[in-house]
């Protein structure tokens, strides 16, 4: 005969699994563009200055251009450029665009719930 955890052991349990959580993940993000464009330029200022406002010291970007290194954009499957990839923390994300858009680039990254 299965036994049901009281409610009050519940609420235990659910706080270990918090303290379990990291607070402040380090974020691993790969922006693909192609060369030299405005808008690829631009798409990195912009997530450059996202990044520093909302995880200061806790991102690594690294930009890879598609034309000098086509086989790292067909490993991942890129098929429009300028793409993010958020690599760390889970679950992994892509978004695509210049992002100017501030507030969908931080709930596209999951630095802040809608």
């Amino acid at each position: 005969m299965k036994q049901r955890r009281s409610s009050a052991s519940q609420k235990r349990g659910a706080k270990r699994k918090k303290s379990r959580v990291i607070e402040n993940p380090n974020y691993v993000l790969r922006l693909y563009v192609t060369g030299q464009t405005p808008r690829s330029l631009k798409s990195v200022e912009n997530l450059q200055r996202l990044c520093e406002k909302h995880l200061p010291g806790r991102f690594s970007l690294e930009v890879i251009d598609i034309y000098q290194q086509p086989a790292l954009a067909a490993e991942v499957q890129i098929i429009a450029a300028p793409t993010l990839i958020k690599a760390m923390p889970l679950p992994l994300r892509r978004l695509v665009g210049d992002f100017s858009d501030a507030e969908r680039v931080v709930l596209g990254l999951d630095l802040k719930k809608a």
